[in-house]
């Protein structure tokens, strides 16, 4: 079982030295969620609470995933880098594939693409893309990414991006590629890739997806090894929860240590006393 921190909501500076310590303490990985902006009103409801509301408040710290993994991989030896979720129907491929290959450079392949369809139509007309049909411009920004971190020349001939002959350097290393989504056609198109990142969810529904997922895997031919199911699990809180989950085939955990210990209004320095202790109680060796 692999335990990854999750650095949502959390003040940019305090990112730094969280994946210090991270890195410090042999955590595996360290998650970077992705909001370009957050407009202070929305039509579309947020679909990840009951009630629609967002979980954040406002001005809350977002920043630039890609910059951050850059200035996080100088800082950092062998933590791994996971966005949750980066939204690539929400950017110009182009852009989105020079930042994230440059990132996977600087970071020396320490980078794992964690992706979405995303949810907020506001926020897509505000950065010039159409909400309708993101998840088929998705799956065809993927194909297109995957073609311009490859060496040499590349064309593309898609039905939403045509791409002369060209090339883009840095040529980063390879980058899995892990989709997020709890419907059937998220769950589908995760099958088809690297890996399923989940959201907030309990530990049986966790595992019923990953039954899913792997039942996907072998009708589409392809091999249950290697496959990553990383998720924040809410209600696993101690070694046998871990263990039980790794059984079922969940690769690995995104958490919030400190939230054990000292609450969400716990201090730098308590949530990496949170982190070490985590380390020491609830995942030993890792």
């Amino acid at each position: 079982m692999k335990f990854y921190i999750s650095s949502a909501f959390l003040n940019t500076s305090e990112i730094i030295e969280i994946a210090k310590a991270a890195d410090d303490l042999g955590y595996d990985g360290i998650g970077i969620p992705d909001h370009v902006v957050n407009l202070e009103t929305l039509t579309t409801p947020y679909p990840y609470t009951k009630d629609g509301q967002r979980r954040w408040q406002p001005f809350t710290d977002w920043p630039d995933p890609w910059v951050m993994v850059g200035a996080l991989a100088q800082l950092t030896t062998r933590l791994r880098f996971v966005t949750t979720v980066y939204i690539p129907a929400m950017r110009n491929p182009y852009s989105a594939a020079k930042a994230i290959g440059t990132a996977a450079v600087l970071a020396h392949g320490r980078v794992e693409l964690g992706i979405g369809v995303g949810w907020c139509q506001e926020e897509f007309a505000l950065m010039g893309e159409q909400f309708t049909a993101r998840g088929k411009r998705t799956d065809e920004i993927v194909e297109l990414m995957r073609a311009l971190w490859e060496p040499g020349w590349t064309e593309f001939d898609g039905e939403f991006y045509r791409t002369p002959r060209l090339e883009m350097q840095p040529t980063p290393p390879p980058i899995p590629i892990y989709v997020g989504g709890l419907s059937d056609i998220a769950l589908r198109r995760a099958a088809r890739h690297d890996g399923w990142i989940g959201d907030l969810i309990k530990t049986d529904r966790a595992i019923a997806a990953a039954g899913r997922l792997r039942e996907l895997r072998l009708e589409n031919g392809l091999p249950l090894e290697g496959f990553t199911i990383l998720v924040p699990l809410t209600d696993a809180f101690n070694v046998a929860d871990y263990r039980r989950a790794e059984k079922a085939g969940i690769t690995g955990v995104l958490t919030m240590p400190w939230m054990f210990y000292a609450g969400p209004g716990a201090t730098l320095a308590e949530k990496i006393d949170g982190m070490r202790r985590f380390r020491k109680n609830l995942a030993p060796d890792g």
